[in-house]
């Protein structure tokens, strides 16, 4: 099934008789029991509004479509909403409505939040065909339950995304990266929570265990106007006198860099499965010694690791109870998210049972 308008996609909802697997652009590789029921029919900027920063678009509009409109007006979507094709080997095409639906966010959500702090607004279709809106097209506008933060993140188990609102901001003049190399994982993240804590306004904090000549390199990202930029970068390698630091300042090396970081680009074409683990920072090197990886990635300052093991291994049982969650990202023979306390998981299918009675939409998904 592949609406073309909002009232199709609520009369598919509506007359459905067994389970939805809800797709947007099928870049995510997740398979589930159902009759698939394609978003990508509904698409199109429908406001995009440069001087209030401020852009509406249909769900399924493809994301590159959205970055272009943005780019031609100097602005971008601030919480770098990652690829997942090279990691996951999937084709297709990004939709906005995906990024929502898995609040996706990049490495720069660790200085200006997550993809759902940039929502003014959505419009859903509920489990029962009913169509609900909530939020506006500013800040100002967002009254009542916030549905819109709640369906950020929801992977489409509570609604099925027809429309979105998103705050907007500008694209920085200048970047530039400061890198360490050679630390270990705990001397990065030691290193990485130093720069954060400065008032040089890091962007973008990550550390690579293994570099691209085989040793590792921690990386400090700083944007905006280019004088200020040049003063962060050099004050932020004064932070560490007594380490090997050099500071790349052509945009575009900068740039590839950080797309690498938050495409997960090490990891593509090595088998294995891959895990995303959120966690405490100053854990993060303890954790990571915990995995047994064949491959660690370290982003948000340690917040966020991902990680490449042999195919099969459970690596929630591995780390034991943590101050945090383990999603898998890629692989198969264990649930792809962490299994929730009591009191969540109660609260959680008391959510979906008002907002899907039928129980159709992308069940059996987050429990």
């Amino acid at each position: 099934m592949k609406p073309t308008t909002e009232a199709d996609l609520a009369d598919m909802i509506a007359g459905a008789d067994g389970p939805l697997c809800v797709r947007g652009g099928g870049t995510r590789g997740v398979r589930l029991d159902g009759e698939v029921l394609e978003t990508g029919g509904l698409s199109g900027i429908t406001l995009y509004e440069p001087g209030s920063l401020t852009l509406v678009a249909q769900a399924g509009t493809p994301l590159a479509e959205i970055e272009a409109a943005l780019d031609a007006e100097g602005q971008r979507l601030a919480f770098e909403p990652m690829d997942h094709r090279g990691l996951l080997g999937t084709s297709g095409t990004p939709t906005i409505g995906g990024v929502v639906a898995g609040n996706v966010s990049g490495p720069r959500r660790v200085s200006v939040g997550a993809c759902r702090d940039f929502m003014l607004g959505v419009r859903f279709v509920d489990g029962m065909g009913t169509v609900i809106k909530n939020g506006g097209r500013v800040m100002k506008n967002v009254t009542g339950y916030d549905l819109v933060k709640l369906m950020s993140g929801a992977w489409g188990t509570l609604g099925v995304l027809s429309e979105v609102s998103l705050k907007v901001l500008p694209r920085p003049e200048a970047a530039a990266c400061v890198m360490i190399d050679g630390l270990s994982d705990a001397d990065a993240v030691s290193a990485m929570a130093k720069a954060l804590r400065s008032p040089f306004e890091v962007s973008g904090a990550a550390h690579l265990p293994d570099g691209a000549h085989g040793a590792s390199v921690t990386m400090l990202r700083v944007e905006g106007f280019a004088g200020s930029v040049s003063y962060r970068a050099d004050r932020i390698s004064a932070l560490y006198p007594d380490q090997p630091v050099r500071v790349e300042r052509a945009p575009e090396v900068v740039a590839e860099q950080w797309v690498s970081v938050r495409d997960v680009a090490p990891f593509h074409d090595h088998g294995g499965d891959v895990w995303r683990v959120s966690c405490t920072p100053s854990k993060a090197a303890e954790l990571g010694a915990m995995m047994q990886a064949d491959a660690l990635l370290y982003d948000w300052g340690g917040g966020l690791i991902w990680v490449r093991v042999p195919a099969g291994v459970d690596l929630r049982a591995r780390l034991g109870a943590f101050d945090g969650h383990a999603t898998l990202v890629r692989g198969s023979g264990h649930a792809k998210f962490q299994p929730e306390p009591d009191d969540i998981a109660a609260l959680s299918k008391g959510l979906r049972e008002r907002f899907d009675p039928k129980g159709i939409l992308n069940t059996g998904l987050m429990g």
